[in-house]
């Protein structure tokens, strides 16, 4: 299952992404925040999505904030968790093809709601190759366990 999240500010487009996952039928739980007037810090809400990826109660992760910056910023931080802000349709596929990201993050203030559903859509049907990409990935858990230690 699908985790979706915004702060107040993401919180029209994170709309927007639930509407149109709802549409598409796909199954997701939204962690709020449900208005632009409940205020929450980003990093409060992108820290309770990303525990609920690492546990195993979500496959992956759409965080929205005003840039998407801040979700990732966060999101990296906890170990297990890979995120990719993306603005355009082919970071949001590679994000998964060639990283195996988990997260994608998005922006309210840069990304309109098409593009965005668009975003969604790349990111959910891409799977992650390995090939070349696999090295590099595993590059990344290394320097993970050695300095997170997570």
């Amino acid at each position: 299952m699908l985790v979706l999240a915004s702060d107040h500010f993401g919180f029209p487009l994170k709309k927007v992404i639930a509407d149109y996952l709802r549409e598409e039928g796909l199954a997701f739980e939204d962690l709020g925040v449900f208005s632009e007037d409940e205020v929450v810090d980003y990093p409060d809400v992108a820290l309770q999505a990303c525990l609920g990826i690492r546990e195993g109660k979500y496959t992956c992760g759409i965080l929205v904030c005003g840039t998407g910056i801040g979700m990732a910023m966060v999101a990296n931080k906890i170990p297990g968790i890979y995120a990719a802000c993306a603005h355009d349709i082919y970071s949001a596929e590679r994000a998964k093809k060639s990283n195996n990201a988990n997260v994608l993050t998005l922006g309210r203030h840069i990304v309109g709601p098409e593009l965005a559903k668009m975003l969604v859509r790349a990111f959910l049907e891409s799977e992650f190759q390995g090939g070349r990409s696999a090295p590099k990935v595993e590059k990344i858990r290394a320097i993970e366990r050695r300095y997170l230690r997570g």
